[in-house]
């Protein structure tokens, strides 16, 4: 098991969130619900780069420091909070094959894209929300 600390600020568009110790692990969403998953992803996805290019992967370091560095940024007024984040150290993806009409991958695409997300992670990100109760599928 992997954890981090990451600080979450407050933007216009909703939140973004970096991981200090891990430069240039930065995500955004629109809502706390997203953010919990884009955070995930986003550790999975730096932490697994980084051992696949046989790179090291950093300690983390303590709540405290890493609270203390995100409230002493050029953007601490925008701090909302400092976060931890655990994944798994090997997570087993699995390919699937679905069909879809052309309309409604071309609006999957577009909404990803705006938040920056692949089309897999979008997916799986809506497919969750509609599980765990928090939007409804119609």
């Amino acid at each position: 098991m992997s954890t981090y600390f990451a600080a979450v600020y407050n933007d216009e568009d909703g939140y973004n969130a970096r991981f200090p110790d891990l430069p240039g692990c930065i995500t955004q969403a629109d809502t706390l619900g997203e953010l919990d998953a884009m955070l995930r992803d986003a550790l999975f996805c730096y932490l697994d780069a980084l051992r696949e290019d046989g790179d090291g992967v950093p300690q983390p370091r303590s709540y405290g420091e890493i609270l203390a560095a995100a409230q002493a940024e050029e953007d601490a007024e925008n701090l909302a909070f400092v976060t931890m984040v655990s994944i798994p150290d090997k997570v087993k993806r699995v390919r699937v094959n679905i069909s879809l009409p052309e309309t409604d991958l071309a609006l999957i695409d577009r909404a990803a894209s705006a938040r920056s997300l692949d089309r897999s992670a979008f997916l799986a990100m809506a497919a969750k929300q509609v599980a765990q109760g928090e939007c409804e599928a119609s």
